[in-house]
């Protein structure tokens, strides 16, 4: 039995961003106005300052300070030309480089942050580690819905997991006194709804939209009666749970900016990188992953060579259950130190906006849920220095954010062809 991979050896849809479209110099034209009014017009003449070093880092960087107005000028014309420069470029049919909307993205968070912290510090290790920790659960569902969608299921049910995973390791975490158990424990929770989900939707082919939304209506009500009930009356005994530390990796933590972010933090987030990293390699780069993709593009022709299109789906979104509810369990080991009614607070629909602008690539839908997740934290940071930013629009960025994605502002995504497609044999 032979697959063929495609050329770009990825994936068999062959699905590129299109950067000829006109969004591009739109958006940046947008941009530019919005920059020039805002970080120009109601710019207070104060530097802000960027400290980039803890007290822990090995070499101590000194801290920059940006002019506010001066920086809100140099934004509003760059960004300007950039929608200029785009334009002209796909009006003579050229592609724009992935570099320019990059660099403008850059630019514009820079101007965003010197006009919000105008006359403070931020202090960047401490926002870019926050935006870490609201991404784990992110990342952790996102990758459960790429798993998931590769192999031709739509996974709505990704808040059910997570929700799932954190009540579960809580309850276990307690009564074993091992975060471990919980972790375990939350992962098989994670599975367990996955396979609600793969029955009805594999199984008795019902809408998968449908059966996503009721289980994600179920496992709430489910979860917040048990808290209600339950664990309210007993919290010492039943949602107490022994935490995971933090642990430092030596040398590594001590690099300036990145050491604090990415080699100060828990199992969890350390065994989120391997997890990362072993999705992204195994599902371009080994047969599981040929297997996974062909399915979820063309199940009938996957059927003929001999793959069993009901057992893979049914296995491959138990996999994915069970990644998602890792997520969870992050959630009341990590973050919050215990469970709460509807804690995940709507991570899983953010995650599922990930795996949309991550175009169902692993990597790419990372990187969107750490965007979310640094959009989420941009409220913490900006009202310890008092920003004059109102804290509504702070709280409402994150879901923004996630609507432009959806929308397509990016570029066209296209999932894989056969999701949310039951397979009939024969």
């Amino acid at each position: 039995m032979t697959l063929t991979k495609t050329s770009e050896g990825k994936s068999l849809t062959g699905t590129k961003i299109d950067r000829r479209s006109w969004k591009l110099p739109i958006a940046f034209a947008i941009v530019s106005v919005f920059s020039g009014v805002l970080f120009v017009g109601f710019a207070e003449d104060a530097p802000t300052g960027f400290n980039l070093s803890t007290g822990s880092d090995l070499i101590q960087l000194p801290v920059v300070h940006l002019p506010a107005l001066a920086t809100g000028i140099v934004v509003t014309i760059l960004t300007a030309l950039i929608a200029l420069g785009s334009a002209f470029m796909i009006s003579q049919d050229r592609t724009v480089p992935k570099w320019i909307p990059i660099v403008g993205a850059i630019l514009a968070l820079t101007g965003f942050l010197t006009w919000a912290a105008a006359d403070e510090t931020l202090r960047v290790p401490e926002l870019l580690a926050g935006s870490l920790v609201l991404a784990v659960p992110l990342v952790f569902g996102a990758l459960g819905g790429v798993i998931s969608e590769r192999v031709g299921v739509v996974n709505i049910a990704i808040e059910a997991q997570l929700l799932a995973g954190a009540f579960v390791s809580a309850v276990v975490g307690t009564l074993t006194g091992s975060a471990f158990a919980g972790l375990f424990a939350a992962a098989v929770a994670g599975m367990l709804v996955s396979f609600l989900l793969s029955v009805f939707a594999i199984k008795y082919l019902v809408n998968q939209i449908i059966v996503g939304v009721v289980i994600n209506v179920l496992v709430s009500g489910l979860t917040g009666f048990l808290y209600s009930t339950w664990l309210t009356d007993n919290p010492e005994q039943l949602n107490n749970p022994e935490g995971f530390s933090t642990l430092a990796i030596p040398i590594l933590s001590g690099i300036p900016i990145i050491g604090p972010v990415l080699f100060k933090q828990t199992l969890i987030v350390y065994l989120l990188y391997i997890i990362v990293a072993a999705v992204a390699f195994a599902l371009y780069r080994t047969r599981w992953g040929l297997r996974l993709r062909a399915v979820g593009e063309h199940p009938k022709a996957a059927d003929t060579v001999g793959i069993n299109v009901t057992l893979t789906r049914f296995w491959n979104v138990a996999l994915a259950g069970a990644i998602a509810g890792l997520g969870g369990a992050f959630i009341t080991l990590s973050q919050t130190g215990q469970f709460g009614k509807d804690v995940t607070a709507g991570a899983g629909f953010i995650a599922l906006a990930a795996v949309i602008f991550g175009r169902w690539d692993p990597i790419k839908a990372t990187l969107a849920a750490l965007l979310f997740g640094f959009a989420s934290n941009l409220q913490n940071a900006l009202s310890v220095v008092g920003s004059p930013v109102p804290s509504e629009f702070m709280l409402m960025l994150p879901y923004v954010v996630t609507i432009i994605a959806v929308a397509g502002l990016v570029g066209k995504s296209r999932p894989p062809a056969a999701s949310g497609t039951p397979y009939i044999k024969g």
